[in-house]
């Protein structure tokens, strides 16, 4: 048994031949605008990974889905962002489905059928903001649902054919609640500007999603119970659960790629080299007892997004420590010789600033300890 082992056989079985595929391209080729990795995820049929088998979809568990995107991770980091956003799209859908007039369905089939992609206008990016007011909003005129506003940044900017977006609607008394809106990527009035800058995750087309008067049918909207201030409903608490739980894991990959080309080296001690998998392993069934519990339950409730919550975190702590006990592992030559260790090191540290954030979440989380409802801000 190698290391990374596990993980890469779920990806194989699941999507056979991307990992080959990822494989033989250089790591700076993937990471790069226009890479090839996420045609290759499209034609490999990862579109379909959560979409359930009653709708044509793989239908991958959570346990298979967080090793899967840990392989993923570790192959092409930009990749494991963009597909995450994807994934976490279609798990929404999912949810939607459950409560929905049945156009969901036949979408989720779509998206099998034609691998479709989708990508998250959920709100994010914005400091001090919170992640459940979206800068995007839907008013009723007519027969139609009218959307404006951006979403930046925005994986798979480029590449997606529906956009999921949060949205905020005014109720007739006043009351702003959150909504769920299903965009077509062609549709008059979306367009994309650049946005990202760095070259670091620069392969997952992280762009600014611009929407003007976009025109939508109303049922492509779907409202949710959340007020500004309220507790979480079932469909964010699902949507959180996945997004927290694969982006730690695609990290987790990140940084395992970094602990790979240690071991491959022979760099530092063996103690120091079964430290670093140490850390990574432990943080890693951490996200997959969290997994287990989403498969063996159809109860997910607040407790269980405070445990999802909690693998992050300490996922961010095993992959800062465990990156630059790697890199000093690795050595001054292989610092010269290459920029991948400092990349990976570097793309590696990206959970910290997805959302919840630690630092917003603090208060949140000790309240819910405390038999309080879980606020997420």
């Amino acid at each position: 048994m190698s290391f990374l082992d596990t993980e890469r056989d779920v990806l194989e079985r699941l999507l056979p031949g991307l990992d080959a595929t990822l494989a033989a391209h250089p790591l700076a080729e993937l990471e790069r605008p226009g890479s090839p990795a996420i045609a290759a995820f499209r034609d490999a049929g990862g579109a379909a990974l959560l979409v359930p088998e009653q709708n044509t979809g793989l239908g991958a568990s959570p346990l298979e889905a967080v090793r899967l995107q840990r392989a993923v991770g570790a192959r092409c980091p930009s990749l494991a962002v963009a597909t995450t956003m994807h994934h976490f799209s279609v798990a929404s859908l999912v949810e939607t489905a459950k409560h929905g007039a049945g156009f969901e369905w036949m979408l989720l089939e779509s998206i099998v059928a034609d691998r479709l992609l989708l990508a998250s206008g959920f709100a994010e990016g914005r400091t001090g903001q919170s992640i459940l007011r979206p800068a995007i909003t839907a008013e009723r005129r007519g027969d139609h649902v009218l959307l404006n506003g951006s979403k930046k940044p925005c994986s798979l900017a480029h590449s997606m054919d529906l956009l999921t977006a949060s949205v905020t609607m005014t109720d007739e008394d006043g009351t702003e609640r959150l909504a769920v809106a299903i965009v077509p990527a062609k549709t008059h009035g979306v367009s994309v500007r650049p946005f990202w800058r760095s070259s670091v995750l620069a392969g997952a087309e992280s762009e600014e999603v611009v929407l003007a008067d976009v025109e939508l049918d109303p049922q492509l909207v779907v409202l949710t119970d959340v007020t500004a201030g309220s507790a979480l409903d079932s469909l964010h608490i699902a949507g959180f659960l996945w997004f927290e739980l694969l982006m730690a894991a695609g990290y987790l990959g990140t940084a395992s790629a970094l602990v790979e080309r240690v071991l491959r080296h022979g760099g530092g001690s063996a103690a120091d080299r079964a430290a670093l998998v140490t850390e990574l392993d432990a943080a890693m069934l951490s996200v997959e007892a969290v997994a287990r519990e989403m498969g063996d339950t159809t109860d997910w409730g607040e407790s269980l997004l405070v445990r999802a919550l909690t693998a992050r975190y300490a996922a961010q702590d095993a992959i800062a420590r465990a990156t630059q006990a790697a890199l000093a592992a690795l050595g001054g030559m292989s610092f010269i010789g290459s920029d991948e260790g400092t990349y990976l090191a570097s793309a590696a540290a990206g959970l910290n600033f997805h959302p919840p954030s630690r630092g917003r979440m603090a208060e949140a989380l000790c309240a819910a300890l405390d038999g309080q409802a879980l606020r997420v801000g």
